[in-house]
């Protein structure tokens, strides 16, 4: 059951680094597009990870162009024996919305070369949300309990309702259990209108979910963002998906899920007006910013970082810097 409670409307607000506060956290950083780039970023994460391995991955709709591609995913799982990806259905209607949809799905799309585990195939399991204002549990996939460790390998880009989609709304939607979880965060109870929750309570319920899942883990999830053919829309738009405008990056990895996702926010912010213009917009006009400030209020990270270029000798690089110039990030 959902809380009655109320959100905090600073969705449309960006905070410049040097007025955060608190401790700083490593984020990995690649310029390396390629399966090679996500080899390397992913081993200076992977010590965390034990036991039996789920991929938390947006395997898309049928034929979406900005998925991350599937020969980089081979090669990562060919480096975890017994690993799956991991994924749960769709709330709306479409091709994931049941487990033999999304299985036809899963072929089209060529997510063929590894086990692929629907989490909530067979139904739901509530997980506590610890010092949440709209939930007290979530109900996620439940065979998520059939997994030790977390890798969540996100292709962070936009997102319609929730302005951007990094890691946090990977596993908060993502893991979130499609008949059960996912009816909890988009649509208040008794609604018509399954998309009601918007802006900054969708961030904040997304997000509480999000900490069901990272606490569940706790010490065993790591968290990489591939920041390339970032569209405004979802992998879930499919063939819909907005053009690409926003030039590709490289990839982020940390333990720190806020510290992941704020990195690739605050890289964005940093491009030029014309390179930022599309994304900005859509984070700003969704609220999604809450995503950030929400995990921080829940203590799920740090929103300040130290990124450590692995291209450059494992360059450390403040993320005043990093912030201040991102021109050495930006692939032409």
């Amino acid at each position: 059951m959902k809380k009655q409670a109320s959100a905090v409307l600073t969705g449309d607000r960006y905070i410049p680094y040097e007025q955060r506060t608190g401790e700083a956290s490593p984020v990995y950083f690649t310029n390396e597009l390629s399966a090679q780039g996500l080899l390397d970023i992913f081993k200076r994460v992977s010590a965390q990870l034990t036991g039996k391995i789920g991929v938390k991955l947006h395997t898309g709709e049928p034929n979406g162009p900005n998925l991350i591609p599937r020969d980089w995913v081979r090669q990562l799982m060919e480096q975890l024996p017994g690993a799956a990806i991991v994924e749960t259905n769709s709330y709306y209607p479409g091709d994931r919305a049941t487990t033999q949809q999304h299985r036809k799905t899963l072929q089209v799309n060529g997510w063929t070369f590894c086990p692929v585990d629907i989490l909530d195939e067979d139904g739901a399991e509530a997980y506590p949300v610890r010092g949440g204002k709209w939930f007290d549990e979530m109900y996620l996939g439940k065979n998520i309990k059939n997994y030790d460790s977390l890798l969540v390998l996100t292709h962070f880009k936009g997102h319609t309702n929730g302005g951007f989609g990094g890691s946090n709304k990977n596993i908060g939607i993502g893991c979130a259990d499609a008949k059960l979880g996912k009816p909890l965060i988009h649509t208040t109870p008794g609604q018509d209108d399954m998309w009601d929750v918007q802006k900054e309570e969708f961030m904040e319920c997304m997000t509480e979910s999000s900490k069901a899942v990272a606490d569940h883990f706790e010490g065993r999830i790591v968290y990489i963002n591939v920041m390339r053919n970032m569209s405004v829309s979802c992998d879930c738009e499919g063939i819909y998906a907005q053009p690409v405008v926003t030039p590709n990056v490289g990839i982020c990895a940390s333990t720190d899920l806020l510290a992941v996702d704020q990195a690739c926010v605050d890289m964005i912010y940093a491009m030029s007006e014309h390179d930022r213009s599309a994304m900005v917009q859509r984070i700003e006009s969704r609220r999604g910013l809450r995503q950030l400030s929400y995990m921080k209020e829940l203590g799920m990270g740090n929103d300040r970082y130290e990124l450590i270029h692995i291209d450059d000798n494992d360059k450390r690089i403040t993320a005043e810097d990093a912030v201040a110039d991102v021109s050495p990030f930006v692939l032409d």
